[in-house]
């Protein structure tokens, strides 16, 4: 249903002459799922806790501008995800949404935002302790995809040598590291204010 709701929309834009500027030309990047998700599926547990985003690419669907924090609560079977920060218009805003395996037993997980849709995601590289490196893609018909990719940190600041693990990780699949935009993280953020919402 969601994957007709996201063609449609596509389907109209184009019949309007209008493709919103994160369709692009192109296919999602080769990744080996499979190998991931063999990894990644006894350590599952460990993605549980606090994560900051500290870089993105152009991303519509993420409606937190600044002070992005994510806490991930982990259930056994999937995690509940509360979102909070500074929204473009300025004042804070909080989003929920699930992380859960891909429901059709394809091997990543499923994303799903409130009043948004379930998208695939691939933890393309993670230690569990400081960094993650996310990447989620749609593949439309005529040669077309959508792909957002993301660094969160256990902290509002990175070291330098995660985020070049994740630069490495986004290169490994053609990921153009430049699009990647450092989000607002810090003393000027309401981090206690947020955790309140």
């Amino acid at each position: 249903m969601n994957s007709l709701s996201i063609l449609l929309v596509f389907v109209a834009s184009v019949a309007a002459d209008k493709i919103p500027d994160f369709v692009v030309p192109g296919k999602c990047a080769s990744v080996d799922r499979n190998k991931l998700w063999a990894e990644q599926t006894p350590n599952r547990n460990n993605y549980a806790g606090v994560w900051y985003q500290f870089a993105l690419t152009n991303n519509p669907y993420q409606l937190i501008e600044k002070c992005v924090r994510n806490e991930y609560s982990f259930d056994g079977e999937q995690f509940v995800i509360t979102s909070t920060g500074i929204a473009y218009d300025g004042n804070l805003l909080k989003r929920n949404g699930k992380l859960y395996p891909n429901p059709f037993g394809e091997p990543h997980l499923s994303i799903d935002y409130e009043n948004s849709f379930a998208a695939p995601l691939v933890i393309l590289e993670t230690d569990y302790s400081n960094y993650a490196c996310l990447y989620s893609c749609i593949d439309y018909n005529f040669g077309y995809h959508s792909d957002f990719s993301f660094i969160f940190s256990r902290s509002a600041n990175l070291a330098e040598q995660y985020v070049k693990k994740c630069e490495a990780a986004f290169k490994n699949i053609n990921v153009d590291t430049t699009r990647f935009v450092k989000t607002v993280q810090g003393s000027s953020c309401p981090y206690d204010t947020q955790k309140t919402l």
